[in-house]
């Protein structure tokens, strides 16, 4: 199995798949939207373990394009499946690894409690622009 894993700050990226984007300013985006002191782990999935964290988790049998577990008020989890993203971002018109940033951005605003909402869109296209994804 790929493993991969990256420490910055508040925010550890690992992957147990070979690709996915590295370019992005995760920690940045995580301290925009979450603040500094937050503990976040960001892990990239593949299809089957995103698959049986969903059954697990939601009884969704599906897999998911993120999904996103506060742990605690100060900690949370964000789990991205790139293989998924890659077969929805066109229909974002965004890039694949856009398409990421957004899911990331996505699950940040849901550990800092919001819903599906227009204010969550609203905060989502904030931060795209922000951070210039496309």
């Amino acid at each position: 199995m790929y493993n991969d894993r990256y420490i910055m700050n508040t925010l550890s990226v690992t992957s147990t798949v070979k690709n996915y984007p590295k370019q992005h300013p995760y920690e940045e985006m995580k301290r925009s939207i979450l603040g500094t002191k937050y503990e976040l782990s960001l892990v990239f999935v593949g299809n089957k373990r995103a698959a049986t964290l969903n059954q697990t988790y939601r009884k969704k049998t599906y897999s998911p394009n993120v999904l996103s577990f506060p742990l605690s008020d100060t900690a949370g989890e964000i789990f991205i499946t790139p293989a998924v993203a890659k077969s929805e971002a066109a229909k974002f018109n965004l890039s694949t690894d856009g398409y990421i940033a957004f899911l990331f951005i996505h699950g940040l605003l849901h550990l800092k409690g919001l819903d599906h909402s227009d204010e969550m869109d609203k905060l989502e296209q904030k931060y795209l622009t922000k951070f210039s994804i496309t």
